[in-house]
């Protein structure tokens, strides 16, 4: 770290130190205006940072550690096309998937013009299945699409579809990632092989998972149809040509995206066709058009109004100056029930490091662990350790104004539920509350006594706020790129590379090992592992 980002950083943990500093409630009390001062807007997102313990000198002190880091530095480069990815020696453009044609270059490139073609030909597709012109092999409309992938090729585009899919939208999308056969099982008597549409989404073609379920739908297809009806029903989401053509999938039916995107930031690419055949090519666009928005702010707007700068600054706080070490994602809206599994990818995956860019250690923490569920699932689940639990744990809440059924007394018990929350974790209970609160139940003063502790809330837990106005294509794409910016701005508070994964690829050359032991045809790596095969075997052979 330089002189300057050391004593940036002593800047913010003094104020850490301060008495006083994580009370919420006071900040609260003491000020009516704040949830004003401290609420930001772009891209039709409202941003709520009054229930955190951010006071005007520590957003400054954040911002300016920020500026000693090169958080905008970092945000250009990477708008530059720079290779910012510097283990792998890539760029990470995901901004160009959703950019206006000419917008971004990478070296001698036009990122742009590549994405747009390829966003030319997924819509030739779309437009081909939804318009009958591309049938299935008996000549049967496609009404299914299964997308085979897993991690950033499954987790980004289930979300988004799950989120924006309604009744009547042009198909019905279901998503295979787990290589357990199980989740197979489970899917394909939902499905009408005439009618499924098979797209395979795999960068490199060999992810094992991937195409080891791959090769089950083909084989399912196969019997149902023959093996000269498959290739009709299958379309690729991958850069490997030679490997697409070997199972059987003709080059117009492969769609690919380049080394400068990463799979967790890759839904607008290639990998989203799923989203547009399910959901139709203008909610495609729509999504894109919100990202792009969302881009346009986080390019432009200084950091004391930038929404994703604002965000990361939050994050670094309570992560690294109140030491807390996880953070719960509840979106207030059944249709995002996915949206935290995505983002656990998105974060975890991208700041789970341990080692600076120059391969140091970090002396700091990174990345907390990301978990949630929809919102009042979660109230019944593990908000009670959140509420009382020893360590407190900030949540985002996600919260939509105007639902798209027609049950407004719902949606208003829903959100009563999601601001409900919010004020309990700011403000708690004082065990004098619920002193009194017992006692107005007409409790005797003994139980009183031997309740109050249990009925006591510490409070002062911190939480944002994220208000769309509804949940549209525009608004959920602005959602999603809000979370990518803040990942990139924490690299940069971090020193770490956000945009590779080791972590993974060390998983993957460990299994390709012991595959082999499981089949009996090597030796186990280690007298562990060996154990547990011999007893796996054991039970499959009883």
């Amino acid at each position: 770290m330089t002189e300057a980002g050391c004593a940036a950083w002593d800047a913010v943990a003094a104020l850490a130190r301060e008495p006083g500093a994580s009370d919420i409630r006071r900040l609260l009390d003491a000020d009516p205006s704040r949830a004003r001062r401290f609420g930001f807007r772009a891209a039709g997102l409202l941003l709520d940072l009054s229930r955190t313990s951010l006071t005007d000198p520590v957003l400054a002190a954040l911002l300016a550690l920020g500026q000693a880091r090169g958080v905008a530095r970092f945000r250009d480069a990477m708008a530059a096309g720079r290779p910012v990815n510097g283990t792998e020696g890539r760029a990470a453009l995901h901004m160009a998937l959703r950019a206006p044609a000419g917008g971004f270059q990478v070296g001698d490139e036009n990122a742009s013009a590549t994405v747009h073609g390829t966003l030319d030909a997924m819509a030739g597709f779309v437009r081909g299945v939804h318009g009958g012109q591309i049938l299935g092999a008996g000549g049967d409309r496609f009404t299914d699409v299964v997308n085979i992938g897993i991690g950033g090729s499954d987790l980004g585009p289930a979300m988004v579809t799950r989120a924006l899919w309604r009744p009547g939208m042009p198909m019905r999308a279901h998503y295979l990632a787990n290589v357990d056969a199980h989740a197979w099982e489970a899917l394909r008597p939902r499905l009408d092989p005439r009618r499924t549409l098979v797209l395979v989404a795999s960068k490199t073609f060999t992810t094992q998972e991937t195409m080891t379920n791959a090769q089950l739908v083909r084989d399912w297809l196969a019997r149902a149809l023959g093996h000269s009806a498959v290739p009709g029903h299958l379309a690729a989401l991958s850069t490997n040509l030679k490997g697409t053509a070997a199972f059987g999938i003709a080059p117009d039916r492969v769609f690919g995206f380049r080394d400068w995107v990463g799979g967790r930031f890759s839904l607008w690419s290639a990998v989203g066709l799923s989203i547009a055949l399910a959901c139709g090519l203008d909610a495609f666009a729509g999504l894109l058009a919100g990202a792009r928005e969302m881009d346009d702010h986080f390019l432009a707007a200084p950091p004391e109004a930038n929404l994703p700068m604002l965000l990361a600054a939050t994050e670094v706080w309570h992560v690294n100056f109140c030491g807390y070490g996880a953070r719960a994602v509840l979106p207030y809206d059944e249709r995002l029930s996915r949206f935290a599994a995505h983002l656990q990818q998105l974060e975890m995956e991208s700041l789970g490091k341990r080692v600076t860019n120059a391969g140091l250690p970090v002396r700091h923490a990174t990345g907390p662990v990301v978990f949630g569920e929809p919102g009042t699932n979660a109230q019944h689940s593990f908000l009670q350790l959140i509420h009382q639990g020893t360590t407190p744990v900030p949540v985002d809440f996600v919260l939509v104004a105007r639902p798209d059924h027609g049950h407004p007394a719902s949606h208003r018990i829903l959100l009563a539920n999601a601001l409900a929350q919010a004020e309990a974790l700011a403000r708690g209970r004082t065990e004098a509350e619920a002193r009194a609160e017992m006692a107005r139940a007409g409790l005797p003063a003994a139980e009183i006594d031997r309740l109050a502790p249990h009925r006591t809330f510490p409070g002062n837990r911190p939480s944002t706020s994220i208000l769309l106005p509804a949940l549209t294509p525009a608004t959920l794409g602005a959602l999603v790129a809000l979370y990518e910016h803040k990942v990139a701005c924490l690299g940069a508070y971090w020193d770490i590379n956000p945009f590779d994964q080791w972590g993974v690829e060390l998983g993957k050359q460990l299994a390709g090992g012991i595959l082999p032991a499981l089949e009996g045809g090597a030796t186990a790596p280690d007298a562990a592992t060996a154990a547990m095969i011999g007893e796996i075997r054991r039970l499959q052979e009883g």
